[in-house]
């Protein structure tokens, strides 16, 4: 099934709200809108006011699990990560759905997540495509405000953190011990089977040693690529914050801690993977600037 919208879409009508911002054009608002079929798909309107396409699978029945997936030209590897995360979906047995979030790539992402998730059997997917690259957070986002399921976990595109450790993050949050629940190279580096190159490794020790120093934060990692979210309580929360690229780690973290849900940081296995989009220096330097602020604003 295809849909196509854009802001004069019925269900994607601008109404009147707070003005927009530079990093969120709509209102903020998140509501659902209804596709052809009837299925619900739960969007922000300042994430969905530029033109965007998504493509769905029916959903037969209410996932217990989303997992999505933000993706920013990612064809070369993208196939592989999302038959490995639908053959493992499958092995466990329970509805869940798969989301794609196409972060405006300029090669054929999205077609190639068309392509290797149409034998997906009875698992739900979804491919949200939008022109305008906005940054990891924002698709995160968005992915995260469309998801059906209640427990949704977001994973990096290359699978630096293999999908078989997702109950280790999604177990906490269905026992009702946790709201939200991330990843963590740092507290068990013998998990780490492919280090990063030296400077890389060294530089996000640097960056998480101040983001507790400037939050008060008392986690050791909190840019790990694998975080699972107990929607209903984490929700605003998402659609409240604002760092569209690789600081929305921090905030998400950040605002959850101010908010006093239940956090948990557990270590799981973790392989660099080459074709890394962050720049050291360059993000480094932004996602810093993003801590500061989001301190002083908070």
């Amino acid at each position: 099934m295809t849909f196509r919208g854009d802001k004069n879409y019925d269900g994607l009508r601008s109404k009147p709200g707070r003005s927009p911002s530079k990093s969120h054009p709509g209102n903020g608002k998140a509501e659902p809108f209804r596709t052809s079929n009837g299925a619900a798909v739960l969007a922000s309107y300042y994430l969905c006011d530029a033109p965007f396409s998504l493509r769905m699978s029916p959903i037969t029945m209410t996932p217990r699990l989303s997992i999505v997936v933000p993706a920013y030209n990612e064809a070369a590897r993208l196939g592989v990560s999302l038959r490995t995360i639908v053959a493992y979906l499958k092995e466990r047995r329970e509805p869940s759905e798969v989301i794609v979030v196409d972060d405006g790539s300029t090669d054929n992402t999205s077609t190639v997540a068309e392509e290797n998730l149409a034998d997906s059997g009875a698992i739900a997917t979804r491919v949200i495509r939008y022109e305008q690259n906005r940054g990891k957070g924002y698709a995160a986002r968005m992915g995260l405000l469309a998801a059906s399921a209640n427990i949704a976990l977001f994973s990096d595109a290359d699978l630096s953190t293999p999908i078989t450790e997702t109950q280790k993050l999604v177990g906490p949050i269905s026992n009702g011990e946790c709201d939200l629940v991330f990843g963590s190279r740092a507290l068990d580096r013998h998990l780490i089977g492919v280090h990063q190159p030296w400077r890389r490794e060294q530089g996000g020790r640097v960056f998480n040693l101040i983001v507790r120093l400037a939050t008060g934060l008392p986690f050791w990692d909190t840019q790990c690529g694998f975080k699972a979210f107990r929607l209903n309580v984490c929700r605003p929360l998402i659609e409240a914050a604002q760092i569209d690229r690789f600081g929305f780690d921090v905030e998400l973290i950040y605002l959850a801690h101010l908010a006093r849900l239940r956090l948990r940081e557990i270590p799981v296995r973790w392989n660099h993977a080459e074709g890394s989009k962050v720049r050291v220096i360059h993000d480094s330097l932004r996602m810093l600037r993003e801590v500061i602020t989001l301190r002083l604003t908070s």
